[in-house]
């Protein structure tokens, strides 16, 4: 399954959430919710993100916004 670019999807090895950013070769690059430094993630350890782990994404990143962790 290729998932579209801007589709969150979850990282079944590590459990991150992640925005798809594009298709490099054999792997997927993922964003973290909020930005940041991308990963590779292989296509057969990927699914789509449900609503309540996008929700969840985004309050761990307001959640450190807040705190001063992320600019």
């Amino acid at each position: 399954m290729r998932l579209p670019i801007g589709t969150y999807a979850v990282d079944t090895r590590s459990g991150r959430v992640g925005r798809v950013m594009g298709h490099e070769g054999p792997y997927v690059q993922l964003r973290p919710y909020g930005g940041g430094r991308e990963w590779d993630c292989a296509p057969e350890a990927l699914r789509t993100a449900t609503s309540a782990e996008r929700l969840r994404a985004a309050t761990a990143y307001a959640n450190a916004r807040s705190r001063g962790e992320v600019p």
